[in-house]
């Protein structure tokens, strides 16, 4: 006779603090850290702010959970996991990617990169965010120098190019072209400027073998 499956338990307190780190998310990324108000998050959190000061002893250390799982995760998932091997031209992939991405609405270029808006507001004041931000860049830089890489191996990308350096400069006009249209309001501002990088990408590629290189 077939086993019933077994239902993974979810234990209460996780749950509970999974809720306190997507109402932070929101909140901070609407506000700012500096602005964000407690008790708004525990009204969209729908917990006491007692079971916030079980799980996090202050505002900071909240914040601090926001970048390191939130945030690292949405890296995680919105740049490097469309980068990986399954997907193919490592190139190609992140063109489509910055395609998509030039899909946002007004209000999401309004508000900003989650990231970058903390960079910009907590680097300078507070040297734990400083570095949980930083240590994010760092992954969000390494993923893109691993995907080169990749694409180095397979013969997509010019043996000339250093992966690192690449990376971080992709990663560095991602992040300040949404910047600029954020200042800005504006989405065909970033569209723009997503397009002129992935036109950058196409530059990375090796040059294509005719009959005059084949015979040089």
């Amino acid at each position: 006779m077939a086993r019933k499956p077994v239902k993974r338990r979810v234990r209460a307190p996780d749950v509970t603090r999974d809720k306190l780190l997507r109402a932070a998310f929101e909140e901070i990324h609407r506000r700012g850290f500096q602005a964000a108000s407690v008790d708004t998050i525990l009204a969209r959190a729908g917990v006491t702010k007692g079971a916030l000061y079980h799980h996090f002893p202050d505002k900071a250390s909240l914040g601090y959970a926001v970048v390191d799982e939130v945030l690292n995760g949405l890296v995680l998932g919105r740049w490097l996991g469309p980068l990986g091997p399954s997907t193919g031209d490592p190139l190609t992939a992140l063109q489509r990617n910055l395609g998509e991405k030039a899909g946002v609405t007004a209000g999401q270029v309004a508000l900003g990169c989650p990231l970058n808006n903390l960079a910009q507001e907590m680097s300078p004041v507070d040297q734990r965010f400083r570095r949980r931000v930083n240590a994010t860049f760092d992954t969000w830089t390494d993923g893109f120098a691993q995907a080169l890489e990749r694409g180095q191996a397979e013969g997509t990308v010019r043996r000339d190019v250093d992966p690192r350096k690449v990376a971080a400069f992709i990663v560095a006009a991602i992040e300040g072209s949404f910047g600029l249209a954020k200042s800005a309001r504006s989405v065909p501002l970033l569209r723009s400027n997503l397009e002129v990088l992935g036109t950058f990408l196409d530059g990375l590629r090796p040059a294509p073998i005719g009959p005059e290189t084949s015979r040089s």
